[in-house]
């Protein structure tokens, strides 16, 4: 199998898509991915990014690869958890206080600056709508950043998140009053959730 034929491969496994990065792993260089742009067989939807043709772009993926130091949250990841049903125009991501990657320049994103030792907090894998891997915070991560940042949330989307977080079968409370314990807001997750609950 030749080098163009490994990262058509790939892509295809993929989900459609193939970074420089996955590519170097595969001991491919670069010129490969540049040269299937100009056969139009993959197409360049980022730094770094690329994707066949006939599948559809996914703008959280493609995000999520521009940064490794990144974690979609809030509006962002409620959506991602089916929480919601407003489709981000804006995606809320947080990062550590010290970063400095090219996420600041993107004008489609709202970044969130937190210390190291809360960063990895809850983060998880989660699948796009066409099933790519992205990073996002867990349920409870996210309902306590919701309800840490309440007065930059659009407020439909933080109440309904809030009843829908009460309906859920898979909520983990004792997860919940941990994650509010570590980020400062036990007292008043507690109470929201003797009133919902």
């Amino acid at each position: 199998m030749n080098n163009y034929d490994k990262i058509l491969n790939f892509a295809k496994e993929n989900h459609g898509y193939i970074t420089t990065k996955e590519a170097e792993n595969l001991d491919i260089n670069s010129t490969f991915l540049s040269n299937l742009v100009n056969e139009k067989k993959l197409e360049r939807v980022g730094t770094g990014i690329y994707k066949l043709p006939e599948y559809p772009i996914d703008n959280f993926y493609i995000l999520s690869k521009s940064s490794k130091n990144m974690c979609y949250s809030h509006a962002t990841s409620l959506y991602l958890h089916n929480m919601s049903d407003r489709v981000p125009l804006v995606y809320d991501v947080t990062v550590p206080y010290n970063y400095s990657g090219n996420l600041l320049n993107n004008e489609n994103t709202s970044l969130r600056y937190v210390k190291d030792d809360i960063f990895n907090l809850g983060m998880t894998n989660i699948k796009t709508i066409n099933d790519l891997t992205v990073k996002c915070y867990d349920l409870e991560r996210t309902l306590c950043d919701i309800i840490k940042d309440k007065n930059r949330m659009d407020k439909e989307i933080y109440a309904n998140a809030l009843k829908e977080y009460a309906r859920n079968k898979n909520k983990d409370l004792l997860k919940l009053i941990k994650y509010a314990k570590k980020l400062g807001i036990e007292d008043e997750v507690i109470e929201i959730m003797e009133i919902l609950l």
